[in-house]
């Protein structure tokens, strides 16, 4: 894949996004120049994964500040539509961090406002490509094996839910890139098959093999041997290591804690949300019932029943074998906790 990928691209005026919504399809851009559209990008998954939103949000303070000169908002309303930005999606709490971070500069014009946002993206890049190294160096010492890697991972990790590079996923191109990884498990991933669309396009770029399977079949496929460890992301990470990611995340660590295989949890340490105790006061965003009660438009479903959707769930910190960040790996089910760690 070209290292120039970016998911998030500021032109000089706007944003162009990379629609994710048409992948492996239909390669297009959305252009943003406005409040409302960034907005609508976000919670349609235009532009997703928990370090992708934050970028898209630190430059949606210079729109937000553009719409404000072109139309003549007050102060009010242009706080306002930047904390809109911000509360586009509740989970991810890369979004808030990057958001409050970029708004800090406000009063010093747009200038210091895209300075602060361009670092944002730089900063994430470097990030990623840290853990990468540090979580490939753990996976290959925690598994022991001289032969190479099978990795599960779930969801998309890469370059297009990232600032660049990817978090779990670059994990698994360090080990590709080092000669030490055999076959990648890809989940098809709810709402809308972050894996077999995203994951499996970006790995396909990179000739690295892979499979792409159901999200119910990640379990098993665990306990027969199949994997020697899996690698997530996040969106979320409590003090005490309890952590928010993709549905159907957590059954995947309840396997690998059966399996007794590594559980390998990558994100940079905007994800970690200090102020957040634990996993029990993390928000679950709910998603349209639509999403499981019809398909492409049809209903699948029988018309008096009701959808229960939720976006994310909850792996418990016990069940964490490692987190990587940029700065190393904490080995969370064996006490090294983020809140004491990464103050």
């Amino acid at each position: 894949m070209p290292q120039e990928l970016r998911a998030v691209e500021w032109t000089g005026s706007g944003l162009a996004l990379m629609d994710q919504t048409l992948l492996p399809h239909r390669t297009e851009t959305v252009d943003v120049r406005d409040v409302d559209t960034l907005v609508d990008a976000i919670q349609r998954l235009v532009v997703r994964g928990a370090p992708a939103i934050g970028a898209a949000g630190a430059y949606g303070v210079a729109i937000a500040l553009l719409q404000c000169e072109r139309e003549g908002w007050t102060d009010g309303q242009l706080l306002e539509a930047v904390a809109r930005i911000r509360e586009a999606r509740p989970t991810a709490v890369n979004l808030m961090v990057c958001v409050d971070r970029v708004a800090a500069r406000l009063p010093e014009g747009l200038d210091a406002v895209l300075e602060e946002a361009t670092a944002v993206q730089r900063e994430d890049v470097g990030a990623n490509r840290a853990m990468g190294a540090f979580g490939a160096d753990w996976l290959l010492e925690k598994v022991g094996a001289e032969r190479p890697l099978r990795i599960l991972t779930h969801c998309n990790t890469g370059a297009l839910a990232t600032a660049g590079w990817g978090t779990a996923l670059g994990v698994i191109r360090e080990l590709h890139a080092r000669g030490r990884l055999e076959v990648v498990h890809a989940d098809e991933t709810r709402p809308l098959l972050q894996g077999s669309r995203l994951t499996a396009w970006e790995l396909v770029q990179e000739g690295i093999p892979h499979r792409v399977q159901v999200d119910g079949a990640a379990a098993g496929t665990i306990l027969r041997g199949e994997v020697d460890a899996a690698v997530v992301g996040a969106d979320r990470i409590a003090a005490n290591g309890d952590t928010a990611n993709k549905v159907g995340t957590v059954a995947i660590a309840l396997a690998c804690a059966h399996a007794g295989i590594p559980f390998l949890v990558a994100a940079p340490t905007t994800t970690v949300d200090l102020s957040t105790a634990t996993g029990d006061d993390i928000h679950i965003e709910l998603r349209a019932e639509s999403e499981v009660l019809e398909w492409a438009g049809v209903r699948t479903a029988p018309a008096e029943s009701r959808g229960h959707n939720p976006a994310f769930d909850v792996t418990p910190g016990r069940l964490v074998t490692g987190l990587v960040t940029e700065r190393g790996v904490l080995e969370v089910s064996a006490g090294e906790l983020p809140g004491d760690r990464l103050k």
